[in-house]
């Protein structure tokens, strides 16, 4: 790598790999290991830019390894969703996609060797007499069965495989150290017996591996160099290193390194908890787009340049933080400013007659698709008598500086004409109903001929013999609260009810009816409603002749920079 050390894992892995150091010479091999039991979220990809991102640095490989070694939640389509959120992201594993149930063999021999050696031991105790005889900072851990003679360990583990004990009679534990100051080192459990059915193996297996067991045995039979895991592992790294020291598995013994969690405000990361917010309907499934999993935001209309940009932004450290929502709403709309194609849309219409253009006439204009990107070209719109504006763009009474449509006022409509405001017509209830105006012929494009200065706004609007009904969804903070999951709180109690607004009837130009639909595990077309915000097509309910635009993100940046 030429660059210097980006973080400290970097610094890490660079040390590893200069001579005489435990990596030289060799190729640098990471993994990312999630459980197959919900859907990727943003906090998820921390771990993951970090785990493909370190290999891709150091000319490395990572592999995909589903951590599947619990089948309780266990699903296949957690796995496809899982592939589809990388594969989005734009990393790659290759050939070297795996399960940790391929390892249920091998890891149950590794069990049989640290027996063998006096290592580990098959224990009766209940799990109430678990955290009875666990001790504390002053007192030791105990266990009756710590001596049990090994071949009595070899023959009742071999009966526990067979399935001739009810759960919870019996466990392997390993044998290290019950007064450690670590109470992960207190003879830990390496299995336990559970019957249920594994999505892969079905009902093969009655006992399980713990994930501190497997996970180190798994990570050495790969050949895994770093194993790069969240904090919350750190002390669980001396059970780690004793695990790989002590099964005979050949090769290079994986060093794991730790780094802060990814936390953002305004939303939970908790699995149980966004399962709790699909199964008792609080949103319309994994992928709402409200909902911080990676469809989410892909149905949101996030794209993955974001999504690896806001992972950039915040680094790598072991200091645990919670990040601002508005940091990765920012790096979207930086993503979007520099590519989204400029549109008109009428999110909620009032019809605007120009009396002064000859009535059945309709001609087309030119405008740009985006000004920061003069290669995306320019389309063209049509234009006639009747158009729709946006209701607040007209005020029979204007409010103190207010530059759009009052009567006497002349404004910029964009890419067209000017237009004096010559009053409305209303309904019997008072409500305007018809904006009435005069455009100005000689100033096609918005610039009059005789020079004059306009100073009215430029609002935006689309024909209304050509434009396509639309329904735009609106979406905002799941939770009202910033930090909903912190202590004492029950998260659903700060659910905000108006985080979602549908509104229906709206307007849009003609070309939006005829964009493609989004691909499956693709990113969204971004759009630019001008002076609303940026949109993409809904990629579940969006279909054609019936157009669902989700607002991504508003036009206003309110992270401080």
């Amino acid at each position: 790598m030429e660059e210097a050390a980006r973080n400290f894992i970097d610094a890490f892995v660079q040390e590893d790999l200069s001579e005489g150091h435990r990596c030289y010479g060799m190729q640098i091999h990471t993994r990312f290991p999630p459980e197959p039991n919900g859907y990727l979220h943003i906090g998820h990809c921390k771990a993951l830019t970090i785990d493909f991102g370190t290999a891709e640095r150091f000319g490395g490989i990572c592999n995909l390894r589903m951590d599947d070694t619990n089948p309780a939640k266990e699903d296949t389509e957690f796995v496809d969703a899982i592939k589809e959120d990388i594969h989005w992201l734009g990393f790659d594993w290759g050939d070297r996609f795996f399960y940790g149930s391929d390892y249920f063999e091998q890891t149950y021999g590794y069990a049989i060797e640290l027996i063998k050696k006096g290592l580990a031991y098959v224990c009766e105790l209940t799990p109430e007499q678990f955290r009875e005889y666990r001790g504390d900072t002053n007192r030791p851990a105990v266990s009756p069965w710590r001596d049990r003679p090994i071949e009595e360990s070899l023959d009742l583990f071999q009966r526990m495989r067979n399935g001739e004990f009810e759960e919870g009679r019996y466990t392997l534990r390993a044998k290290i150290d019950l007064a450690s100051g670590n109470f992960n080192m207190r003879d830990p459990v390496l299995y336990r017996i559970r019957y249920i059915e594994h999505h892969r193996q079905g009902t093969k297996w009655c006992i399980f591996p713990m994930y501190d067991f497997a996970h180190p045995i798994q990570d050495a039979i790969e050949g895994i160099t770093h194993s790069l895991c969240s904090l919350e592992y750190e002390d669980h790294r001396p059970l780690y290193d004793w695990v790989v020291s002590n099964v005979s598995i050949p090769g290079i013994k994986p060093r794991q390194i730790e780094f802060s969690r990814l936390g953002i405000n305004h939303t939970v990361m908790s699995k149980r908890k966004l399962r709790q917010l699909v199964q008792e309907g609080y949103v319309s499934g994994w992928d709402d787009p409200r909902m911080p999993t990676l469809c989410g935001l892909r149905r949101r209309g996030y794209t993955s340049a974001s999504i690896r940009e806001f992972c950039d932004r915040i680094g790598v450290s072991k200091v645990p933080s919670t990040v601002d929502l508005a940091l990765l709403e920012s790096c979207l709309r930086d993503d979007l400013n520099a590519n989204a194609r400029r549109v008109m849309a009428v999110l909620n219409p009032v019809k605007l007659t120009v009396t002064n253009y000859p009535v059945g006439k309709s001609e087309t204009l030119t405008v740009e698709n985006n000004p920061l990107r003069p290669e995306d070209g320019t389309r063209e719109l049509s234009f006639s008598r009747e158009l729709w504006i946006e209701a607040d763009d007209f005020m029979e009474e204007p409010a103190p500086k207010y530059k759009r449509m009052y009567p006497g006022n002349e404004v910029r409509l964009k890419g067209a004409y000017l237009a004096k405001c010559t009053g409305c017509v209303k309904d019997a209830d008072g409500n305007v109903i018809e904006v009435l105006c005069e455009y100005d012929p000689d100033s096609r494009g918005g610039d009059p001929s005789d020079g004059r200065k306009v100073k009215g706004a430029t609002i935006h609007w689309v024909d209304a013999a050509t434009a396509a009904d639309a329904e735009v969804r609106v979406y905002g903070n799941l939770f009202s609260d910033p930090d909903p999951d912190g202590p004492d709180k029950n998260f659903l109690d700060y659910l905000d009810p108006d985080s979602l607004n549908i509104l229906t009837g709206c307007k849009v130009e003609h070309s939006l009816a005829e964009m493609p639909m989004p691909e499956k595990g693709k990113d969204s077309t971004g759009l630019q409603f001008m002076r609303q915000g940026y949109f993409c097509l809904d990629n579940r309910d969006a279909e054609p002749g019936h157009l669902v635009f989700n607002r991504s993100v508003a036009l206003k940046d309110s992270f401080k920079k």
